[in-house]
């Protein structure tokens, strides 16, 4: 017991008469480098956890090219437009861009998945530009804490719907998905902390769909209809998908949401974000 207990821990043993035997080697004599080499092969999480067995594993969790491994391939692109810092380790980059950051005046919002990496983002409805916006009569910004940007534009009534919004980002390589996140029916302050959500003003859903649109500077373009029916609680409506080819090249995007059918008036419509995830993560939003 003595034997395997020192093995851990690095120490030295006593012989039978007394003599001190060399101590066997313990995960803390490991090299560094070599510790390091093998956190290459590990997430995020299961390296943080390692690195809190012993002075060698947290200083082989420090290096740069471990975690410069675990950046997605903008990362530089991101310090660039959202960290005030560049000449940080790459560890505290990880960790900072794990975090929601925002940028374009806090309209967007920007983060790393954290066992993975994987770049996500958000859209404000304040980002979009949308048709009678800025008439009490039809649109209204309402604060409410289930957005992430705690505020949320809501249609009272209106015959013609509109909202386009626009990105230019650069994206690591691979497939993406672009949702609308939308609610029939208005968020109000808790009752005896219970959610309420108003959805008296809500028709005109039901007649015809809504038209869901996105195109890319590369020429990738995809389109969806369908009707809004589902009130008092947030769905992702997915516009459609886009393939990043060349991850070091800023890709120009336009996405759109329209109902332009004069034929009836629509309402009680809350517009909160788009969302762009990564395609793999799709059953997150489901």
């Amino acid at each position: 017991m003595g034997t395997g207990f020192s093995f851990f821990l690095g120490e030295t043993s006593t012989g039978l008469l007394g003599s001190s035997l060399p101590a066997k080697p313990g995960l803390g004599d490991l090299p560094e480098s070599c510790i390091s080499s093998i956190f290459m092969y590990l997430d995020p999480p299961e390296i943080c956890k390692l690195a809190q067995m012993n002075r060698a594993f947290r200083a082989a969790s420090l290096a740069d090219f471990v975690w410069e491994s675990k950046l997605p391939s903008n990362f530089k692109f991101l310090v660039d437009k959202v960290l005030d810092h560049e000449n940080l380790p790459k560890k505290e980059i990880y960790a900072r861009l794990c975090q929601p950051n925002r940028f374009d005046g806090g309209t967007k919002e920007v983060w790393l998945d954290k066992s993975c990496g994987q770049v996500f983002l958000s859209i404000s409805s304040r980002a979009l530009r949308i048709t009678g916006i800025d008439d009490r009569r039809y649109w209204s910004h309402i604060p409410t804490e289930e957005s992430r940007f705690h505020t949320v534009a809501y249609l009272q009534q209106i015959w013609w719907v509109e909202a386009l919004g626009e990105l230019e980002f650069e994206f690591p390589r691979g497939s993406y998905s672009l949702y609308f996140r939308l609610q029939l029916g208005k968020t109000c302050p808790k009752r005896f902390g219970r959610r309420v959500c108003n959805a008296d003003q809500v028709h005109g859903w039901h007649i015809k769909p809504v038209r869901f649109q996105l195109s890319t500077s590369d020429c990738q373009h995809a389109l969806s209809e369908c009707y809004l029916h589902q009130q008092g609680s947030w769905v992702h409506y997915h516009v459609g998908d886009f393939v990043v080819i060349d991850n070091h090249k800023p890709m120009k995007i336009k996405f759109s949401m329209v109902q332009i059918d004069c034929t009836h008036t629509k309402g009680g419509l809350s517009l909160d974000s788009v969302l762009i995830y990564p395609s793999k993560f799709r059953e997150k939003l489901i």
